[in-house]
Parts: C-alpha cells; sequence; structure tokens
C-alpha cells in the first residue's frame, strides 16, 4: 500500500471517530480536556504516519539498513511523542488523562494496523518467492 493511501485511511480513520466520539464525550470533559484528546489523535496519527514512512523507505534497502531505520526512527519517535507529550501537558497545560487516553487508544489501533498491513506485505513476498 502506497504512502498517500495508508495517509488517507489514517485521516478517515481520526476524522470519522472523532466524529462519532465527540458528542459522547463525558459532558465533564471541558474544552481543554478536549483539546488535550484532539491533540492525542493527532501525535498518534502522525506516529504511525511517520513510522510507515520510514518502513516503506527502508524495505528496498539492505536489512543492515532496514533495522537501522526501523528501530533508529522508533527511537527518534518515542524521543518526539514524549516531548510532545511533555509539551502539552506543561506548556499548554493541557490534562494528562484525556491526553493519555487519547494518544494511547489511537496508538493501539495504528499500531494493529500497520501490522496487519506488513505481515500482509511480506506475506506475499514469501509466497512469490
Amino acid at each position: 500500500m502506497s504512502l498517500g493511501r495508508y495517509t488517507l485511511i489514517v485521516l478517515a480513520l481520526v476524522g470519522s471517530s472523532l466524529a462519532v466520539a465527540w458528542p459522547a464525550l463525558p459532558a465533564s470533559l471541558d474544552a481543554q480536556g478536549r483539546r488535550a484528546a484532539l491533540l492525542g489523535s493527532g501525535i498518534a496519527a502522525a506516529n504511525t504516519l511517520l513510522a510507515y514512512a520510514t518502513t516503506v523507505w527502508a524495505e528496498r534497502r539492505s536489512t543492515k539498513v532496514f533495522l537501522g531505520a526501523v528501530l533508529g526512527g522508533m527511537l527518534g519517535r518515542m524521543a518526539l511523542m514524549l516531548l510532545a507529550v511533555v509539551l502539552a501537558v506543561i506548556g499548554l497545560g493541557l490534562p494528562k488523562v484525556p491526553l493519555a487516553v487519547s494518544l494511547l487508544g489511537y496508538f493501539v489501533v495504528f499500531l494493529v494496523i500497520e501490522l496487519s498491513l506488513l505481515h500482509r506485505k511480506t506475506s506475499r513476498r514469501a509466497e512469490v518467492r
């Protein structure tokens, strides 16, 4: 799957799920809590798009380059996500719980999607050989 198509899927999933969940968010969640939930979904979406882009870029390279890109990319993305969360909580004063719940919820969903797509892609390649 191309990066452009994957991006459309991720954005459609975030947009549609937020459209459904937004009215159902607890009434106790104020504007800051809603901003935190929105930011959490954005951080998770950016993370999965960077992960997929790194994998697509590295898949045609040597095993050493592939592993370096994937593992180094993972470390870099983890650091960027940590920085984004710290800046959101300390710098913007956003509440921690809605940010964390949104970020982790979307992160898990995107991880499952990404792994299933990559598994399907590598399975097809193994069948061809």
